[in-house]
């Protein structure tokens, strides 16, 4: 059964960002689902999984190519699960799926698994081990990606969690991986990781897709520098892509009376940000949510954001991302409330942040990182 180019055609990265180089729909999401056809003609209804869907070509395209029904999905970024939902109810396919977390209750009795595979080794690890916890002894994985990212080690992630792993023949520059034979688990989930950072003696949790793992991300320690000068009248802080929360963590720590909104797109760094909070003792005071760039906090609601911001969307470099958080930032920050962000120098985002947020000044440049203190209203 050919999977139908007319629902592929349509899908929107909305609310994700949007521009001529990037897309909705790929050669691997095609590969992906040519692969695992036979598997998904005869799969029986709630036996098919899918993880790391981009917009929903792998959930989308399996339910109206292949007549699989209640299908049970995972992505790790809500502006994925935002798309496709949208996608969805633009086909008509709304009721056709369900979103889930990474864990039973998306895995129980999956036979057929999709995937997308992740750029991160570790987020392949963690997927590949629930899989082989959860899911059906004859489950077959089918993971997918463009040939640039992936590499042998992916093949030995899979092989830590499953008998059999090949890759299959290539196609327009994307292969498949394919894994069966699930292997017993360990007794315990290896993820999330837990490591004491020394230099900041902080404990780190983090889920296998939450960014830099349990390291301190080196554009994040150098705005660390930075923390004493930052707003001092603050009450209300936000850290704005939380990744695993060790920004949040200093600024409760640093701050008895400061409040803290930790805030990510990514449902693993949301998790990995609560249970690093919790860790360290600040875990009520600072509150994790996963939101597309603060879309659900209010108008002029923060004192003082802090941001690491990305340089790259999916795998694409492209600055859409950060110059979104700049405007959210300048919608929540209040009336002489401060962003402080920390970028990679030949980005020069200091004209995006001045037109975003207000006057902005470069407190410090080290060889790679440049830190800049963006005033609301002035």
């Amino acid at each position: 059964m050919p999977v139908p180019e007319e629902v592929l055609s349509r899908l929107r990265r909305f609310p994700d960002v949007e521009a001529p180089n990037l897309f909705a729909v790929d050669a691997a999401d095609r590969l992906i689902l040519d692969e695992a056809g036979s598997s998904l003609e005869v799969a029986a209804d709630a036996t098919v999984a899918v993880i790391g869907d981009h917009y929903g070509a792998l959930t989308l395209g399996a339910i109206a190519g292949f007549g699989v029904t209640d299908v049970r999905v995972h992505q790790d970024p809500i502006t994925g699960e935002l798309a496709l939902s949208h996608n969805a109810a633009r086909a008509g396919l709304g009721e056709a799926y369900r979103s889930c977390g990474l864990d039973e209750s998306l895995l129980a009795g999956a036979r057929v698994v999709l995937v997308q595979l992740p750029r991160s080794l570790a987020a392949l690890a963690e997927i590949a081990e629930a899989v082989a916890r959860y899911a059906d002894p004859e489950v077959v994985i089918y993971a997918g990606g463009r040939d640039k990212h992936i590499s042998p080690s992916m093949n030995e992630v899979l092989a830590r969690s499953f008998g059999d792993v090949h890759a299959t023949r290539g196609r327009q520059k994307s292969r498949v991986l394919v894994a069966r034979g699930p292997l017993d688990p360990p007794a315990e989930p290896t993820y999330p990781l837990r490591e004491h950072l020394g230099e900041l003696d902080m404990e780190v949790v983090a889920h296998g897709a939450a960014f830099a793992g349990t390291k301190l991300d080196i554009g994040t320690r150098f705005l660390l520098d930075y923390l004493p000068r930052m707003n001092p009248e603050a009450r209300t802080a936000v850290d704005l892509g939380c990744g695993t929360g060790i920004l949040a963590v200093a600024l409760a720590r640093s701050r008895a009376d400061l409040r803290v909104i930790a805030t990510d797109q990514s449902a693993a760094a949301v998790a990995s940000t609560a249970a690093t909070a919790h860790a360290n003792g600040v875990g009520d005071r600072v509150t994790a949510l996963r939101d597309d760039v603060m879309s659900t906090l209010g108008d002029a609601t923060a004192d003082l954001i802090v941001c690491n911001p990305p340089f790259h969307v999916g795998a694409a470099v492209h600055t859409g991302a950060a110059l979104s958080m700049f405007r959210g930032a300048g919608r929540v920050l209040r009336e002489g409330g401060e962003l402080w962000t920390v970028y990679n120098s030949h980005l020069g985002y200091r004209g995006a942040l001045r037109k975003s947020v207000g006057l902005t000044e470069l407190v410090g440049r080290n060889p790679k990182f440049t830190v800049a203190r963006s005033v609301k209203g002035a």
